[in-house]
């Protein structure tokens, strides 16, 4: 049984929106809301459990109508009840002559198709999603009960980190504070987007929840990570990170999960993986996305077994290990073409933060600029500290394909050909092609802003510099300007008032 394209096309647009939430009850909205509208139906519970009883201790949200007293009830503690208590989803087409519920009252209800799946997360019950009555004559089916599991699955993660993460937001460090507090580990900038990026840091730093971390190549997605690391509490444990493009697809499983001697050909001795390696501490994967299916499959355990199998060996060993995981290629379009597995996405996806382009905080190009100046300068003992501010305006203008990586490995070139002893970088100070660069686009800048002048501007512009080339070729004599010009003196006395032209000699 498969789910109809529009409707995963649904599924797939439920997740970006809940993704870009942070806000608890917002999320609790949107499920509800999205659930009930999806499939038609007349309400929609969002029930949390007791994680010691599994007892259903509270509604969440309600979307629509559940008028009668009793069948609230009924829903809370008879249908959440029997989902908590097997695990598992219901599909009811008449709750009322149900007998998995003889005994129940239900109000004023004469029958009532009713629909129901456990929330989970990483093996946590968290509580149940509900929806009575679906509109019209019709009931809900197995096709509804497949979306609704599915919707769960996508739900769950969320609703769980939410709840976390909100009251880390509730009272956030001020951002002078959290700028200087992360540029200890060089993450430097001061633009609305970087400080929104700090943001999403600082919270994936106080909580436990698997991080995703998309943006385009050289973005700095690894310095996130290690800023994650760096200020969650498994900062003393080990850092380990792999690109999964590096490596060729038959070493990479090796790498992961490790080999026992004798394996394969040329497993000499037993190796730990980077799963045991990074035990306790932070995994962080980097382009993911060329991570290969059937690795994809045994990561996937990992994740919901917390246990990993080396290559050769008959017992798995316990591990326990936060993963962050980059990409530079949007997850969820390999997702769409089979390309990436569905449920390892979902598992990965707890908790996404964008690393902009450097085109999208391009107010920070300067401060980086000058940043890997005085950094690539100390390294090679100069004494460089700013750019001339032509230098920079020239830098902040340059388009920057390659981000922050590029505008870095750029500014290195200059520090190495840079003088020892200057302190300002001027365009003198660059390669030659570039310094050429730097003068164009002075001449072009000039010409621009002539360009952009209003007309009375230009016009004055133009009186002014006709008017002084007529007192220079006459050594200030006004009378002889004003003849070459074929103006009255009066006239010319009144425009070199009028734009601030001081008379060299009048005669």
């Amino acid at each position: 049984m498969k789910i109809a394209e529009e409707k995963w096309e649904r599924l797939v647009e439920l997740a970006c929106v809940l993704h870009e939430q942070n806000d608890f009850q917002e999320i609790l909205r949107v499920i509800a809301q999205r659930a009930a509208n999806l499939l038609r139906a007349e309400a929609a519970l969002l029930l949390m459990i007791n994680p010691r009883t599994r007892e259903t201790v509270k509604t969440l949200m309600c979307e629509g109508a559940v008028r009668d007293e009793r069948k609230f009830k009924a829903l809370q503690n008879q249908i959440s009840g029997w989902i908590i208590s097997m695990r598992q989803p219901l599909l009811s087409e008449n709750v009322t002559q149900d007998p998995r519920f003889t005994g129940v009252s239900w109000g004023e209800a004469t029958t009532a198709s009713v629909l129901g799946v456990p929330l989970q997360s990483d093996g946590a019950l968290l509580g149940t999603l509900i929806l009575l009555g679906k509109s019209g004559e019709e009931k809900f089916d197995e096709h509804d009960l497949l979306y609704l599991d599915k919707l769960g699955v996508i739900a769950a993660p969320h609703l769980r980190n939410a709840q976390k993460i909100a009251e880390y937001f509730a009272a956030p460090l001020p951002e002078a504070a959290l700028l200087a507090k992360y540029a200890q580990v060089g993450l430097i900038g001061q633009s609305p987007k970087f400080v929104e990026l700090l943001k999403a840091i600082e919270a994936a730093a106080r909580c436990e929840v698997r991080v995703m971390i998309e943006g385009p190549t050289g973005t700095g997605k690894e310095l996130v990570a290690r800023a994650i690391h760096q200020f969650s509490r498994r900062h003393a444990q080990p850092f380990v990170a792999l690109d999964c493009g590096a490596l060729p697809e038959n070493l990479i499983e090796s790498e992961l999960f490790g080999h026992v001697k004798g394996a394969f050909t040329g497993a000499l001795q037993e190796r730990k993986g980077l799963f045991e390696t990074a035990h306790q501490g932070t995994l962080f994967l980097d382009e993911i996305a060329n991570l290969p299916l059937h690795v994809q499959t045994k990561f996937l355990r990992v994740l919901e077994q917390n246990e990993v199998r080396p290559l050769g060996a008959n017992t798995s060993r316990k591990v326990e290990v936060r993963i962050i995981a980059a990409s530079s290629r949007p997850l969820r379009e390999l997702v769409r073409q089979q390309l990436f597995r569905e449920d390892l996405y979902y598992r990965l996806l707890v908790y996404p933060i964008a690393a902009p382009a450097l085109d999208e905080r391009r107010e920070d190009i300067p401060v980086l600029a000058e940043y890997f100046l005085q950094y690539y300068a100390k390294q090679q003992q100069k004494h460089a500290e700013h750019f001339h501010e032509e230098v920079l305006t020239y830098l902040n203008q340059q388009a920057w394909p390659g981000n922050i990586r590029q505008l870095e490995n750029f500014v290195e070139r200059v520090a190495a050909l840079a003088p020892a002893a200057n302190k300002i970088i001027d365009a003198e100070s660059f390669p030659a092609e570039i310094k050429n660069e730097i003068k164009k686009y002075r001449v072009e800048k000039e010409e621009a802003d002539s360009r952009s002048l209003a007309l009375t501007e230009r016009v004055a512009a133009l009186e002014a510099q006709l008017i002084g080339q007529a007192l220079a070729r006459h050594h200030g004599n006004q009378s002889q300007a004003a003849r070459q010009l074929r103006v009255p003196v009066q006239t010319l006395q009144y425009k070199m008032k009028k734009l601030g032209i001081s008379a060299i000699s009048s005669r």
